[in-house]
């Protein structure tokens, strides 16, 4: 005759067997675990336990068991499942991530939910899943560039570590351009939000031409500067580059990185003082 494991309690994993065996508030099978616990801690063995409270002797030997390896926690929730058998196979999931990687509908750009469900046979909720978990987004489009200049990568290394590092007693700001920028107006005034009545203003519009914009960013605490020209010349550029040396203080070298091709390397640009204005050009930055 097979003879179960003997199950020995202390104080508190009694008390609180007892109390869950006794309570009507916590789920039924709680105290069913809680009563097979009791009873296997009295010495009965599986099949008596299972007659007394008319269940499978399997299930007893069951919770018997869980409470032996993993204690109380054992008996609070069921043991993890390896649920249903997926209906898609992972070599069909592979198809549908080659199709939409590799291939596009005849009438479209690119491949929604929908098509690709026709398409393949399957429903739109499981295409759904199969693109998230890949992370798939056929409807968004990222652009970017590539810089032709073989030096690019240098370059690049040079500003990062300028960036990252400056040299001491020195200013960088980070200067690029807007040029092109509509000036807009309103043909009358809104009127301002109130209690009751939102903020409105006219749908049309009257047109000022077009400005430029340069600014300037402080890579050590993120202050910008700017200044708003209409015409868009060399003038206008070594006139924001003039007005950032005259508004920094006088005792900081200046490092200005920039996109925009300019004569000036090294200068004295300001009306007093001997301090040094350095302006490195850089190549198109990819952007991706």
């Amino acid at each position: 005759m097979r003879i179960a494991p003997a199950i020995t309690l202390n104080p508190d994993q009694r008390a609180a067997l007892e109390q869950r065996a006794r309570s009507r508030s916590l789920p039924a099978r709680v105290v069913e675990r809680a009563r097979i616990v009791l009873l296997a801690a009295e010495g009965r063995q599986d099949k008596e336990i299972a007659t007394t409270m008319k269940i499978t002797a399997k299930k007893v030997s069951r919770w018997r068991r869980r409470f032996l390896s993993l204690g109380m926690a054992g008996l609070e929730r069921d043991a993890p499942r390896p649920g249903r058998s997926p209906k898609i196979t992972a070599s069909f999931v592979r198809h549908v991530v080659r199709m939409t990687t590799c291939q596009k509908p005849h009438n479209a750009t690119h491949w929604s939910t929908r098509s690709m469900a026709a398409a393949v046979g399957i429903s739109e909720a499981s295409v759904r899943r199969i693109w998230h978990s890949h992370g798939l987004k056929p409807h968004r489009i990222e652009t970017f560039k590539i810089s032709n200049d073989p030096e690019f990568a240098e370059k690049l290394e040079d500003i990062v570590g300028l960036y990252l590092n400056p040299p001491e007693h020195a200013l960088v700001l980070c200067v690029d351009e807007k040029s092109q920028i509509q000036a807009l107006d309103h043909t009358q005034p809104g009127l301002p939000l109130k209690r009751g009545r939102s903020q409105t203003m006219t749908h049309d519009y009257k047109r000022n031409g077009t400005a430029t914009l340069f600014a300037a960013l402080n890579a050590a605490n993120g202050e910008v500067y700017g200044l708003c020209q209409e015409r868009h010349r060399h003038q206008e550029w070594l006139k924001f580059l003039r007005l950032l040396h005259q508004s920094m203080p006088a005792h900081l070298d200046l490092l200005a990185t920039t996109m925009r091709p300019t004569s000036i390397r090294r200068s004295n640009a300001g009306s007093s003082g001997t301090r040094g204005f350095i302006c490195i050009s850089l190549p198109p930055v990819p952007r991706g």
